[in-house]
C-alpha cells in the first residue's frame, strides 16, 4: 500500500488504515447563548456526554483496526521545538485578532509555564478575560472596557476534523474556511504539515493563503480517477477549479473532478451532509437535493480545463464516471419526507465507511440506518445525543490519512 509516513487516500470506502480526530474539550463549555451564531453552533452541548460519545466513535474505529491519531497530541509533539512554539503562538494571536501589545504580552506570559499539550488544549478552548489578571496597559485598546468575555475565542468546531484540510491521493488541500470563526483551525493543519516528521513534504493541491474558500466536507474521493467537490455555502467554484488544475498538472491518477452544485443553506452546508459513498455502487443521499442538483465535469483540456454540464440524472452520471453497471442511491429517511428532514438535520446521510459496505453512523438516525441494512450495508452505531448538536456526523468528525486501494 504505502508507508506510514504518507497521505494515501484514493477512495471513500477502501479499508480505513489511519484517521485524524479531535476529542471535544473545554472549548465546548465556552459556548454561551449570546455567541452561538458567532461560533457557528445552534445549541449548547454537554461536554461530559459529548466526550463519552466521541470515545465510543474512536473505539469503533480501533475495533476495525484503524490507527486513531489525535490532533492535540501531534501538535504537542511539534511544539516541543521552542522556535516553532513561539512562531505558532504569534500566528495564532494574529489570526485570533488579539489587537493590543498589552494583551499579547499577557498571553505570552500566560502560556510560558505550560507544557506543549496544555498550551495547545488552551489555544483550542479559548482564553476568558478573567484568566488574564495582569495586563499592563500599553494602548487605548488595553484601557477601554470591553464586555466581550474572551481574549481568544474558543474553537468548538475543531472536532469536525474533516474540514480544515482534505486528504486527496498522496497530497492534501490545506483549506480556506468560509467563516473567519473557523479559519484558525487550518493553522493547526499548516503546522502539522510544515513541521511534523510524519507529514512533512506532502503535496498541497490548495493552500490556506488563497482567497476563495473550500472545506473538506465538500471533498469526496470517489475513485482513483474521480474526485467530487460540492459547490456549497462553504466552497467556491473558483477554489474547485484551482484544485482541479493542480491535480491535473501533477503525477496523480485523478482525471475528473465532478462539481456538485448544491443548495447554499446551513442545512446543506457541505456535500457530505447530503451525499456519501457507502459501497462500490451504493451511496446515501438526501432526497431534497436530487431535483435541484446540477453536476459539472471538469477534465484536462488542450488549453486549461474543459468544463461541461452533465445533463443527466445523478445515478447515470455516477455510472458513467465510475464505470458501474448500476448505482443504488439509498435515500435518507428511506425516502419518507418527514423522516428524511429529521434525520438529515442530524446527519443521517453523513456516513463514514471503514471498508466497502461497512459504515459508522449515529444511532439516532434509525430509519436511514435500517434502510442501509436492507440494502446490504453493515452499520456500526454509536450514541449521538450531544455530538450531533454541532451539526456534523461521523464523516465530518474524521479525516482519513490512509486507506487501502480498491
Amino acid at each position: 500500500m504505502t508507508n506510514s509516513n504518507e497521505i494515501f487516500v484514493y477512495n471513500e470506502i477502501g479499508k480505513l488504515k489511519s484517521v485524524l480526530l479531535h476529542c471535544p474539550g473545554e472549548e465546548i463549555e465556552n459556548i454561551v447563548p449570546d455567541y452561538l451564531r458567532r461560533l457557528l453552533f445552534d445549541e449548547i452541548a454537554y461536554l461530559k456526554q459529548a466526550r463519552k460519545e466521541h470515545n465510543q466513535f474512536a473505539d469503533l474505529l480501533r475495533e476495525e483496526g484503524v490507527e486513531v491519531l489525535y490532533l492535540t497530541e501531534l501538535m504537542a509533539e511539534i511544539l516541543e521545538n521552542k522556535e516553532v512554539r513561539n512562531n505558532f503562538l504569534e500566528e495564532f494571536m494574529e489570526e485570533g485578532r488579539v489587537g493590543t501589545d498589552g494583551i499579547r504580552d499577557a498571553i505570552r506570559e500566560f502560556f510560558a509555564p505550560m507544557t506543549s499539550l496544555d498550551m495547545i488544549r488552551k489555544c483550542i478552548s479559548g482564553i476568558r478575560t478573567g484568566e488574564l489578571s495582569h495586563i499592563k496597559p500599553k494602548s487605548l485598546g488595553d484601557m477601554v472596557r470591553n464586555p466581550y468575555p474572551f481574549y481568544l475565542d474558543p474553537i468548538p468546531n475543531l472536532y469536525f476534523q474533516r474540514d480544515p484540510f482534505a486528504s486527496m491521493g498522496q497530497g492534501i488541500t490545506l483549506n480556506v474556511m468560509y467563516s473567519d470563526t473557523r479559519n484558525r483551525e487550518t493553522l493547526f493543519a499548516k503546522y502539522l504539515f510544515d513541521y511534523h516528521p510524519r507529514f512533512k513534504n506532502i503535496e498541497r493541491w490548495y493552500n490556506r493563503d488563497k482567497s476563495h474558500p473550500i472545506e473538506g466536507g465538500d471533498e469526496l474521493i470517489l475513485s482513483e480517477k474521480v474526485v467530487a467537490i460540492g459547490i456549497s455555502e462553504r466552497t467556491d467554484a473558483v477554489a474547485i477549479e484551482k484544485v482541479a488544475k493542480n491535480l491535473f498538472n501533477s503525477n496523480e491518477t485523478f482525471d475528473t473532478v465532478l462539481a456538485f452544485d448544491i443548495p447554499k443553506t446551513r442545512a446543506y452546508m457541505h456535500l457530505d451532509t447530503v451525499f456519501t459513498m457507502v459501497d462500490y455502487d451504493k451511496f446515501t443521499i438526501y432526497p431534497g437535493i436530487e431535483s435541484p442538483l446540477d453536476v459539472y465535469s471538469i477534465t484536462k483540456g488542450k488549453e486549461g480545463l474543459s468544463i461541461s454540464y452533465e445533463a443527466d440524472q445523478l445515478s447515470s452520471i455516477l455510472k458513467k464516471y465510475l464505470h458501474l453497471p448500476a448505482v443504488d442511491l439509498i435515500r435518507c429517511g428511506n425516502g419518507d419526507i418527514i423522516a428524511a428532514g429529521r434525520e438529515q438535520w442530524s446527519d443521517g446521510s453523513n456516513t463514514l465507511a471503514v471498508s466497502p459496505g461497512k459504515v459508522i453512523c449515529y444511532d439516532r438516525n434509525y430509519v436511514t440506518n435500517e434502510a442501509l441494512r436492507k440494502r446490504g450495508i453493515e452499520v456500526l452505531e454509536f450514541q449521538s445525543y450531544e455530538l450531533s448538536r454541532g451539526r456534523g456526523g461521523p464523516r465530518c468528525m474524521s479525516m482519513p490519512l490512509a486507506r487501502e486501494k480498491i
